[in-house]
């Protein structure tokens, strides 16, 4: 069963990366919404793309707008962070207790 334990493993680290890697696109659109770059750059509508989705469900859920200033992407990074101590070491365990 070490097998399955070592798979875990890399698949905990890969998810963990995968939603570092989300959360810093997160903070570029924050950031790029500061400047107001061009909607129609392809990098700025990827990111748009990958990021409005999401903090518009949590802008649904939750009233993020106060004033002019939107928490929805605080929001939001403060999930992933969760998501990523949560699920790496969840299944890191597991992995240890399948070797």
């Amino acid at each position: 069963m070490f097998i399955a334990g070592d798979f875990l493993t890399t698949v905990a680290w890969i998810i963990s990366k995968l939603l570092g890697l989300y959360m810093w696109v997160v903070i570029i659109q924050a950031l790029l919404s500061w400047v107001r770059p061009d909607p129609y750059n392809p990098i700025v509508k990827f990111i748009n793309a990958l990021v409005n989705p999401v903090t518009y469900r949590i802008s649904r859920i939750i009233p993020t707008r106060f004033g002019m200033v939107d928490i929805s992407p605080l929001i939001l990074i403060a999930i992933i962070w969760f998501l990523q101590m949560f699920l790496y070491r969840a299944l890191v365990d597991i992995a240890a207790r399948l070797q």
